[in-house]
């Protein structure tokens, strides 16, 4: 990270609590002005330049198309002298032309979107049947010739290491692909990445009953981060899809006895960025449930997971007693959409958000709770920052960017607050559903500001089961808004004892308060149908969400599900 221009040009490694300074950005002396780093669906875009005195506005096309799309504005970050911000819902393996106009002449880039599809220059047949010893690889590929592992056709590879071996698969090489596998029974991790690493796919695979024995602090075992896919420090480029996991041997504790600890389906350490998890389902029982889904560390730091230029999408995470995506630390360009979180104490946690900006939109909130015994929710975006010291200076880790749009939470049983109670700042939240027993927002911190407009949001509703009536009746995930919704009725008010009466008060059918009452975000609800975007995370007429493996687009059973 370019802290020269912030912290006096000095060259700075932090090494307390283990976190970590590393230089993220390309180095300007005689670089481009402006770029793009790409996934397959986002664009993460970067302008170096004095901030102007009015907002970057953001155009974009295919490239040599007519017309031209406006983007959501880019961002300012005075400690960089950078514009940064997102392009989202891309088409992958595409050119496109984009132009940033922040006052003088605007700067014009090309850039194309990751492809999908990875060039395999060698397949490694694994051969059918079960497996007892790890599987180590050591032998990579190339950007143009990617090295595949993968069952024997038509045969079924088993790796089960029945707890004598920590993990079932070790990846020491890059550009690899593990597709199709089943692993289970690793003593610690089930697919271990090792330091430094990138450029590895896990897709399709079933990974199961990984970790060491672990269950309430109060039994003396306290073993953290036994993970289903485990990614040492500064792995990166990691493609994680259409897994399914679930049902790890251990348990996490819950808040009852303290910040839960236990075992995570997907873990990174002080990653490099530029990962991708998607359409993967995480489960698992409430007797052995995760930590978090999706996370890693350092949380307070300027890398952390899933630090940068990072997509999380689609998938469907649920049984975690803390959070099911902790993304924390950077969040530089992180994007996260279209995931269905359930059974959770915190949704989606973003302490801190260092750099900036993150994106969470139109994600779905399901039930909350604390402990196995109280059903009281948590929240749907945990917040925070600290402060560390770097040579002599007092440095924030709470300015960067948060924009949280179209999100939807259910009730009842859902989360108790929208947001955590710790220090905010440069929160923007637009279009959101976010109706819940407890408290909306936390308390102005002062500047910079947050903002926070045309949500809904209402406690009354939030603890009861009139929410329901705001959506459809549906067999699946899906809850598109209903016409009209059912709302009490406010009760007279006694003269002597000035208390409302609601007992007897009638509920009666009102308008839906959400369709068409969205205000416009570029780039973000472009397609909305109706006089406005609908508030919350489904637009009425236009396709549904797709969550968890079996939505992903062309997905088909793996060789696991398959063969006997």
């Amino acid at each position: 990270m370019r802290f020269a221009r912030y912290l006096g040009g000095a060259v700075l490694v932090l090494m307390a609590v283990g976190m970590l300074f590393t230089r993220y950005s390309p180095v300007n002396a005689a670089g481009p002005e402006a770029w793009a780093v790409p996934t397959f669906e986002s664009l993460g875009l970067y302008y170096n330049r004095a901030m102007a005195s009015e907002p970057c506005r953001v155009h974009y096309r295919v490239a040599n198309a007519a017309e031209w799309r406006e983007g959501y504005p880019l961002v300012y970050d005075q400690r960089e002298r950078q514009y940064r911000g997102s392009l989202v819902g891309l088409t992958p393996d595409t050119l496109y032309d984009i132009r940033l106009e922040a006052g003088g002449d605007p700067a014009q880039l090309e850039a194309r979107t990751r492809s999908e599809n990875f060039p395999v220059g060698k397949t490694t047949y694994l051969p059918g049947g079960t497996a007892d010893q790890t599987l180590t690889i050591r032998e990579g590929g190339t950007e143009q010739a990617w090295h595949l592992y993968t069952p024997a056709p038509g045969t079924k590879y088993v790796n089960d290491v029945f707890n004598l071996a920590n993990h079932n698969v070790v990846v020491e090489a890059e550009y690899v692909i593990l597709r199709g596998l089943e692993l289970k029974n690793a003593g610690i991790h089930g697919v271990l990445i090792r330091p430094g690493v990138q450029n590895v796919v896990v897709e399709d695979c079933h990974i199961t009953r990984w970790g060491r024995f672990t269950g309430s602090v109060s039994w003396g075992l306290r073993i953290d981060l036994d993970s289903a896919i485990y990614a040492e420090r500064d792995a990166g480029h990691l493609v994680v899809q259409r897994n399914l996991i679930e049902n790890p041997r251990g348990a996490s504790s819950d808040w009852e006895s303290g910040h839960p600890e236990g075992p995570q389906a997907i873990s990174m350490i002080n990653t490099r960025g530029g990962n991708i998890i998607r359409y993967n389902t995480i489960q698992s029982t409430e007797d052995h449930g995760f930590n978090d889904g999706i996370g890693g560390a350092d949380n307070y730091s300027f890398q952390g997971s899933p630090n940068r230029d990072s997509d999380i999408y689609g998938n469907i995470i649920s049984n975690c007693w803390d959070d099911c995506i902790e993304s924390e630390g950077a969040n530089m360009n992180v994007r996260i959409w279209s995931n269905y979180i359930h059974h959770s104490f915190v949704d989606i946690a973003t302490a801190v958000t260092s750099m900036g900006p993150i994106y969470i939109f139109r994600n779905v909130f399901g039930e909350s709770r604390v402990t196995h015994r109280d059903p009281v929710g948590g929240n749907m975006i945990k917040t925070g920052m600290n402060y560390l010291t770097i040579n002599g200076e007092r440095v924030s880790t709470g300015l960067g960017y948060r924009f949280i749009f179209h999100n939807t939470a259910l009730q009842p049983r859902g989360p108790l607050n929208v947001m955590s109670d710790h220090e905010l700042h440069n929160a923007v939240s637009r279009n959101n559903i976010f109706y819940c027993p407890g408290r909306i927002y936390p308390q102005d911190w002062g500047e910079p500001h947050n903002d926070f407009q045309n949500d809904l949001t209402g406690n009354l509703l939030g603890g009861g089961g009139l929410v329901r009536s705001m959506f459809l009746p549906s067999e699946g995930l899906e809850w598109y808004l209903a016409p009209s919704m059912n709302m009490v009725q406010v009760g007279r008010v006694l003269e002597v004892t000035k208390k409302v009466v609601v007992d007897d008060d009638p509920v009666v059918p009102v308008p839906n308060p959400a369709i068409d009452k969205g205000v416009r975000l570029p780039g973000f609800n472009d397609d909305f149908t109706g006089a406005a975007p609908d508030i919350g995370a489904f637009e009425n007429g236009r396709t549904p969400l797709r969550f968890g493996r079996e939505m992903a687009p062309g997905f088909s059973r793996a060789p696991w599900e398959q063969y006997y």
